[in-house]
């Protein structure tokens, strides 16, 4: 939900990518309604599931990949507005942004239905590490 932000551009050039998504949108207007959502859904995520030792691993290791993903985010928002990016610097950003957290989630997702653990990039190995302790 919060890697949605940076596909404006994309959307906007590839319309397809919104019909896509279009079953999510009002789950995500909704989402982004509520004042404390995003952080709710945070620490949910990490003190329900990923610090849960009740749980599978598999199923520890893919909380903390999208927390970890989450905490990614803010890179590129945080190097928006301190530095003030210009569009010609800013659209490329949120372009590159936009499709990894897509293609992490289809990845995701897809690994998921498929019964495997996806080992998604710069994420895995901290994940691994953090679900062995």
């Amino acid at each position: 939900m919060d890697g949605l932000k940076y596909g404006t551009y994309i959307f906007n050039a590839y319309p397809v990518f919104l019909r896509v998504l279009s079953p999510v949108l009002p789950l995500y207007e909704f989402y982004q309604s509520l004042s404390f959502a995003q952080l709710l859904v945070f620490f949910g995520l990490y003190f329900g599931v990923a610090r849960n030792s009740n749980l599978s691993r598999f199923v520890r290791f893919n909380a903390y990949q999208a927390i970890l993903i989450d905490i990614l985010l803010i890179l590129p928002q945080f190097l928006t507005q301190i530095l003030r990016m210009s569009s010609e610097i800013r659209i490329p950003v949120y372009n590159v942004t936009w499709m990894y957290v897509f293609i992490c989630t289809a990845v995701g997702i897809g690994s998921c239905f498929a019964g495997q653990s996806a080992r998604l990039p710069l994420v895995a190995d901290a994940s691994d590490a953090q679900v062995d302790r």
